[in-house]
This record gives C-alpha cells, sequence and structure tokens, in this order.
C-alpha cells in the first residue's frame, strides 16, 4: 500500500532539520519502502516540513518506518500524518 507521510517541523526548528539532514537522507536512500522524498517549504523557500511517499505492507510498517527516521528521533516534527495514498499520475 502507499502511505504519504507529511510532517511540519516545530517552529524554529531548521538548524535541528540541517544538523540531522545527512543521516536523514541515508536513511531515505537505504530504505527500499521510499518511492518519493522531499522537504516541504515555506514562503521564503526554507524547509519546514517533510513529503515521502511510502509503499508499505501496512501501516504498522510505515509506523516503524517513521519512528526509525532519524528526524524523528532528533525532535524536529511538531506532527507527522500517516495518510493512505492513491497514485493516480506519476
Amino acid at each position: 500500500m502507499l502511505v504519504a507521510l507529511i510532517a511540519h517541523d516545530k517552529p524554529g526548528a531548521l538548524p535541528i532539520r540541517q544538523e540531522n539532514r545527512p543521516a536523514h537522507v541515508e536513511y531515505l536512500k537505504s530504505s527500499t519502502a521510499v518511492q518519493q522524498a522531499g522537504p516541504l517549504l515555506d514562503d521564503a523557500g526554507e524547509m519546514c516540513g517533510s513529503l515521502i511517499i511510502l509503499d508499505v505492507a501496512d501501516m504498522d510498517e510505515a509506523k516503524a518506518w517513521a519512528q526509525g527516521d532519524p528526524y524523528g528521533a532528533a525532535g524536529l516534527f511538531a506532527s507527522v500524518d500517516l495518510i493512505p495514498w492513491n497514485r493516480v499520475i506519476g
């Protein structure tokens, strides 16, 4: 199943994001579940969250993937939503 992970950073957390970005990117690259990934941007073009499309067996696997993300372990996110997603185009 496809799951959209939509996470919003805590206010003022850009330094946490930048410090943990190398570990996060390595986590993305090493995962077979990640279909697409990239940062959400604010009006100034600064990173303020994440959008990741996961291909997983079930929601438990999506939750486990999210819990293993270095950004989550660093306390970057104010919220993380895991939403079943249906690919229509692309």
